[in-house]
């Protein structure tokens, strides 16, 4: 079942990179008290996440901020090595926290994971965007296949 607006957003362990090496981030510690933009893609270098996903949260991430959210949140199914050199590549500095939820249990636990075996890539993460208030989610675009149409930027901006 996928996971919908009012929905509480489910206990899991996702990573990031430190100069210290990977660290454990749960998603109540995330999300707790504060007000997040996520967006959710299948794939850390892939062509549509690399050339419009990524880049269209990093340019809008002061109208973010200036509509009240605190942080903006980039999930994939990756490792967190792979996050972090993808990060870096996309020039995201502390405007996007990029977050690997290496296993995908996270992805699965909201409902969002898609089968992307016959194109090589394993099971991976829909397209999608939300906006969560403590815990909770607020708005919620996913997409149904792997374009990106509704789980943009531009999108999640407009219900703020």
């Amino acid at each position: 079942m996928t996971i919908a607006v009012g929905d509480r957003i489910p206990s899991a362990t996702l990573h990031r990179m430190t100069a210290d090496g990977p660290e454990k981030v749960t998603t109540d510690d995330l999300f707790a008290g504060k007000r997040v933009a996520v967006f959710g893609l299948p794939g850390a270098f892939t062509p549509t996440c690399s050339a419009r996903h990524v880049p269209g949260f990093l340019a809008k991430a002061e109208a973010f901020r200036a509509k009240g959210v605190d942080r903006i949140v980039c999930v994939s199914v990756n490792d967190a090595w792979v996050m972090d050199a993808w990060g870096k590549s996309q020039g995201v500095g502390d405007d996007i926290a990029m977050l690997a939820d290496g296993g995908g249990a996270f992805t699965k636990a909201l409902g969002l994971a898609i089968d992307l075996t016959g194109a090589g890539l394993g099971v991976r993460s829909k397209r999608y965007s939300m906006l969560v208030e403590d815990g909770v989610v607020k708005a919620l675009h996913a997409e149904e296949a792997t374009g990106l149409t509704i789980s943009d930027a531009d999108t999640l901006l407009a219900d703020l």
